[in-house]
């Protein structure tokens, strides 16, 4: 039961623009781009992110009785005016509908069915339980069904065959039960602590330590690529630099570049590359034996090394003993390009199209009088959120790493290209044409993980015992997305200690608070904010679950007492830990206001409150002007009052040297010792005399 084939739709013309009115990136003509009787429509010029892979609708994939009205659907989704309740669609999502498409549409071909309007439920249902069977992701059997709905929600842009019916409307058979809503809750995986920490100081390491090395192989390998080829006729000139080059070959003890075909596995091109002349310039008799002479004197190598020495040392000694010419330079520059993203990605929290819209001098430092710098910012574009798809211009305050690793990507690109992570000129996709120019996310996916696999070949050769590892038996597979996720939730958490070494999760979170997106609506700081939310539910929760509470001292012990019954009445309703969705929900209705800290447990109450001035801005407590001694929102835990205990510990130490402190120091340092102890006696938390520490 065939469908007559149309060659296209009657009321649309063959020469018509198929990407309408859409905006196209820069010096592209609208006149150039592809239209409705092409087989193959380039998606490309109306990518107008950078990092964005290119894209095509290949309607040759596409069974040729059905060809026409797909023609029409697409051409409706990318130039038409949508239907009423529909949005336009932006072009990767169009096209990973039509990937999804070309599934239900080559079903359709086997099973031999005609026209779309004679398509049934039961049809619909067949093809569920084919979904079913051959595609095990939930979220991609709904993708694949969405696309389906297309014939229906776009009906009136089809000529004359569409879906006769809503998908929507059948039974749950067609739905997979609540697949139809979305949840609301960010399920993006974040990374294990045992493998963001030791990332994070390799890819300090490649920053700081080893991108001199491969920056300057990478120097001496262009230079390489770049050889005139002079004189390679005559080869008069070649013979004399060929002489010269193997007396310096001699001289250095150096054997000659191997690896490859050549006689005696010597790499004749290479060696043509460095006196700069083609492969051809070295056969003569003469050049051969200059050839033979250094070979029987010196030898030749495994492989083809660079000259570049290694100069970056790793616990005292060389990182590397050398870099090869065909394979170490392209990884490590990959590698090298990976950590720069680490350390801007997690230490910023800008998301994956913000990194890869920063240019060349978008590093910009605040200094005070004296020259001291007081901010390192950033700037690139912002697009989620913004209402535009070129985006917005937008700003984040960062730190030193991120700073370096800025330098290190300008540094790593040839000072004519102004994207920092447009592929690099080592690389050997960097001649390939391509519409945007910067690295896609699956390409810097592939990146990182490729250094997670070095560094731990690398380990074991080495020894090592700082390795990335498995996470439940299996490397944990990293993408670009992980890292605001992660950042947000360690800032929120705050989890003890630091990260290598220096950069403390607090000194982020209070950098990019500052000076974060400013015209960004969909800022980190909101996410960060909404961890550390959970975070304290989470912990109140755990409080009263241990009856923590009960034991509170201090001004305002019996409220807090009171509030945390309360909440804990609340959690105990839900008959279970409450998950991430439904703490957000139960904090957002019925927030104790109760915040934990090191030393004090502050009972939120605005009108006694001594950490804000009557009528400043914030309708929370302002940790940086807590008063604990006197202020009579304190409530203390027995974790508090141990902190508490330390701190006057710490300061008989400090007395014991009071001959070596200045009289005003030791001063208020005894004052200090004194209001602490008046202030854990009136909350009836001194420890009793003889008691052991």
């Amino acid at each position: 039961m065939g469908l007559t084939q149309r060659s296209a739709s009657p009321s649309i013309s063959p020469d018509t623009l198929v990407l309408g009115r859409r905006s196209l990136c820069q010096g592209v003509r609208r006149v150039d781009t592809s239209r409705f009787s092409d087989d193959i429509w380039q998606l490309s010029p109306a990518l107008l992110q950078r990092h964005q892979a290119a894209l095509i609708l290949n309607f040759l994939m596409v069974p040729k009785r059905y060809c026409p009205v797909v023609k029409e659907l697409f051409y409706a989704l990318l130039a038409g005016k949508p239907p009423a309740g529909e949005t336009q669609r932006g072009i990767t999502t169009i096209h990973a509908y039509f990937q999804a498409f070309k599934v239900f549409l080559s079903w359709l071909d086997k099973q031999d069915h005609g026209r779309l309007d004679a398509l049934t439920p039961d049809d619909l249902r067949q093809f569920q339980t084919h979904l079913k069977i051959t595609v095990s992701s939930p979220n991609a059997r709904s993708s694949h069904r969405r696309s389906v709905r297309l014939l229906w929600t776009w009906r009136e842009a089809l000529e004359d065959d569409h879906l006769p019916f809503d998908p929507e409307r059948l039974e749950e058979d067609w739905h997979e039960g609540n697949s139809r809503t979305r949840t609301r809750e960010n399920s993006r995986a974040r990374i294990p602590e045992q493998v963001i920490s030791p990332l994070v100081i390799w890819a300090l390491r490649f920053v700081d330590d080893f991108a001199d090395d491969i920056l300057a192989a990478q120097d001496e390998w262009l230079s390489l690529q770049k050889r005139t080829q002079r004189d390679s006729r005559s080869g008069i000139g070649a013979r004399r630099r060929l002489a010269s080059l193997m007396r310096d070959y001699q001289a250095e003890g150096r054997p000659l570049p191997g690896g490859t075909d050549g006689p005696h596995g010597i790499n004749v091109c290479h060696l043509a590359r460095e006196i700069d002349c083609t492969r051809g310039g070295l056969g003569t008799p003469a050049s051969w034996a200059l050839i033979e002479q250094a070979r029987r004197d010196v030898g030749v190598d495994d492989r083809t090394y660079l000259r570049t020495p290694i100069r970056g040392l790793l616990d005292g000694k060389p990182w590397l003993e050398r870099i090869s010419y065909d394979e170490d330079l392209a990884a490590l520059v990959r590698i090298l390009t990976a950590a720069a993203y680490t350390l801007i990605a997690y230490l910023s929290g800008m998301r994956d199209s913000e990194v890869k819209h920063l240019r060349r001098g978008c590093l910009t430092l605040d200094a005070d009088r004296t020259g001291r710098i007081t901010r390192r910012k950033v700037t690139s574009m912002a697009f989620k959120g913004e209402g535009t798809l070129l985006g917005v211009e937008a700003t984040w305050v960062v730190g030193q790493p991120v700073a370096r690793a800025v330098d290190v990507l300008e540094r790593l690109q040839p000072k004519r290209q102004r994207w920092l992570f447009a592929v690099p000129p080592s690389s050997h996709g960097h001649r390939k044409p391509r519409s945007t120019g910067a690295k896609t996310g699956k390409a810097t996916n592939n990146d990182i993980n490729l250094m997670v696999r070095w560094i731990n070949d690398y380990c074991r050769r080495h020894g090592r015992t700082d390795h990335i590892p498995d996470v439940s038996k299996r490397p944990w597979r990293l993408s670009t997305a992980q890292f605001r996720r992660t950042l947000a939730w360690f800032i929120g958490r705050r989890p003890g200690g630091s990260i290598a070494g220096a950069i403390q999760y607090r000194h982020l979170s209070v950098q990019m608070f500052e000076g974060y997106a400013g015209t960004s609506k969909a800022g980190f700081r909101a996410e960060a904010q909404q961890e550390a939310l959970l975070a304290r539910g989470e912990g109140l929760s755990l409080m009263v679950d241990r009856h923590e509470h009960e034991q509170l001292r201090g001004p305002s012990a019996d409220e807090a007492r009171t509030r945390l019954e309360k909440f804990g009445d609340r959690v105990r309703f839900l008959g279970k830990t409450p998950n991430d969705e439904q703490m957000k929900k139960l904090m957002a209705r019925d927030d104790p206001r109760i915040y934990p800290g090191r030393f004090v447990t502050c009972t939120d109450n605005p009108a006694r409150r001594l950490c804000r001035l009557p009528g400043e801005a914030g309708n929370t407590p302002n940790p940086g002007g807590c008063k604990p001694l006197s202020c009579r929102n304190v409530a203390l835990t027995m974790a508090n009052i141990q902190a508490w205990r330390d701190r006057l510990d710490d300061i008989d130490t400090r007395l014991k040297a009071a001959d070596v402190l200045a009289p005003r120091a030791r001063a208020r340092l005894e004052d200090e010792r004194e209001d602490i102890l008046a202030f854990l006696a009136r909350a009836g938390a001194l420890k009793p005399a003889g008691a052991s520490a």
